[in-house]
């Protein structure tokens, strides 16, 4: 008998045919971005390498866009924003040792913000594998040992038979829930030999669904129907499983107060009646979440910025949605639903039924009141003007990505980014360089969009090479950098715990020089002006920098 599945598997004529007579010339790169082609990459990023030439002497034999950056973790950092904005793995492609070890940062907080990026790297010569110490050039005892502790899998290929596979296996694994970087090897010699296998021409690697349990879904809508305060905390998987419909649609059912975490800002309507912003760094809020008696917590695990540096002691029964297994019930008991959030937020729509609150906008007003009288006391109004200036000058569709430098940590709290999946920061691993390199990445990802980007000073001197690729490939990246002379938050910190500063003031360079001398277009704005100044360089094609010089503040902790 003759199965259905048994005909799709037998090859066509022409396949046959171009098995038996593959083109000249190919190598074992070939069999790379033949494999990412097949699998619907259309754009790589990365940095070539001596080991790596075999990938990049065959991208020219692709159709394969490549984006070629200065340093490998701004490559790294580029591929996490393309993988964010897109929901499709991006590929990384690096060479051995150096090359590779300097990814390093990058792939962490690509792990950490769950962002799907395929790094692929060369290794040394297959005979330099297993830990001895043969002297090639590059060589460690054990590349993958330095990544397994940061990227989701870890796959080496010691064949070129084993490209294929181990690329797709691979792929899989990055956008499996949660999303996250993965890392595959491949050596110097494998990549470089000739090759007589057949043109790879599709690879199946569609990823596995997380459903959540139903007794679990089901145990979890009786506790929320039964509520009298229920409350929701949105992470960044509900931005990343685009569940942000979903999360209204319970959020109004139920009359529950939703705040954001920064991860997950634009998940809910930032002027929304049951909107309590993203506040999660204020006491007021901490208070409010303690006090529910049902507090549904989505794509969130909970951690340092999320419990307002863990002093959220919650009273009520906790409810916590989170496809990362280890993050789940990892810092508060909880009915753990290990699952995709689009999916779990789909079977509580299925089965909780309306629940009818009057007080719950008002008690939110009353939230809100308070934090804004917390900060109005403090005097803030010179960093509350740029949030708003940034906010008017900014289209509200269009992608921002944040350095970690002052203005961002009020932008976590802050600022409404309007719409799910366009505010971006480097929160999740705490990395300095983020958000240069990552607008880059955004502005491959989509064109059609301005892109800005956040940066203090410190951070910005780690990017300022990539001035050259924002103005070789000609992308639409608006850099922002507020100069204040130093690391201002570490200025902060140390001043408050030990009364005086090491290390932290920097002497810098004439940024808007430095950038004329790149031909990239510079501003130098002040706070009255930066509104306009800024909205000038977004609605300017190709790379612009705006330069404010600014002493910014950050507001008074509560959790101590």
């Amino acid at each position: 008998m003759t199965h259905d599945h048994d005909l799709e598997l037998r090859p066509t004529p022409a396949q046959t045919e171009a098995a038996l007579n593959p083109p000249p010339g190919r190598t074992g790169g070939d069999l790379v971005v033949e494999t990412l082609a097949g699998l619907g990459a259309t754009t790589v990023f990365g940095l070539p390498g001596q080991h790596a030439l075999g990938m990049f002497d065959a991208l020219r034999r692709s159709d394969l866009r490549y984006v070629g950056l200065r340093v490998e973790n701004n490559a790294g950092f580029a591929a996490d924003a393309y993988g964010r904005i897109t929901g499709e793995a991006a590929p990384l492609l690096l060479s051995t040792g150096p090359g590779a070890l300097t990814s390093l940062a990058a792939l962490q907080e690509a792990r950490a913000a769950s962002a799907p990026v395929l790094a692929i790297a060369s290794q040394v010569p297959t005979a330099g594998l297993g830990g001895g110490r043969h002297g090639y050039l590059h060589e460690l005892p054990d590349q993958a040992a330095s990544f397994r502790g940061v990227v989701k899998s870890v796959h080496t290929v010691r064949a070129q038979s084993q490209i294929p596979s181990a690329i797709a296996e691979a792929w899989k694994s990055a956008l499996t829930a949660p999303h996250g970087p993965v890392w595959v090897e491949i050596p110097q010699d494998v990549l470089a030999a000739t090759t007589s296998l057949p043109v790879v021409t599709a690879a199946d690697a569609t990823p596995e669904d997380l459903p959540p349990r139903p007794e679990l879904t089901a145990l979890a809508a009786h506790l929320l129907s039964h509520a009298d305060r229920p409350a929701i905390i949105a992470g960044g998987g509900v931005v990343r499983a685009d569940a942000s419909g979903k999360l209204r649609k319970l959020a109004e059912r139920l009359q529950a107060p939703v705040v954001t975490t920064p991860g997950g800002k634009g998940a809910f309507p930032w002027s929304h009646p049951l909107s309590l912003q993203s506040w999660m760094e204020d006491r007021h809020t901490t208070d409010f979440l303690e006090d529910a008696d049902v507090l549904l917590v989505v794509g969130s695990g909970l951690g340092e910025l999320s419990s307002n540096y863990h002093t959220f002691r919650p009273r009520g029964r906790v409810i916590q949605v989170e496809a990362d297994l280890g993050k789940l019930e990892a810092n508060h008991p909880a009915l753990g639903i290990h699952a995709d959030a689009r999916l779990a937020l789909q079977a509580l729509l299925e089965t909780v039924p309306p629940r009818e609150d009057t007080t719950a906008p008002e008690r939110v007003r009353q939230l809100l009141s308070r934090v804004a009288e917390r900060l109005a006391a403090q005097e803030l109004t010179l960093e509350q003007s740029l949030l708003a200036s940034i906010r008017k000058a900014l289209p509200a569709d269009a992608p921002s990505f944040w350095d970690m430098t002052i203005l961002s940590y009020w932008a976590w709290s802050a600022f409404d980014a309007r719409r799910p999946n366009t505010m971006h920061s480097a929160q999740g691993a705490g990395g300095l360089g983020y958000a240069f390199p990552a607008a880059l990445g955004a502005a491959v990802a989509d064109p059609t969009r301005p892109v800005l980007a956040v940066s203090g000073d410190g951070g910005a001197l780690y990017s300022v090479a990539e001035l050259a690729t924002a103005r070789q490939h000609d992308l639409n990246v608006t850099w922002l950098i507020v100069d204040d002379g130093g690391y201002g938050i570490l200025r902060e910190y140390m001043r408050d715990a030990y009364g005086e500063t090491t290390g932290t003031e920097l002497t810098r360079p004439d940024f808007a020089a430095l950038a004329e001398s790149f031909g990239v277009p510079a501003i130098r704005t002040t706070p009255d002006t930066l509104e306009q100044d800024l909205t000038k360089a977004l609605t300017s094609p190709g790379p612009t920098m705006v330069v404010l010089p600014a002493v910014l503040r950050m507001f008074a902790p509560t959790h101590q």
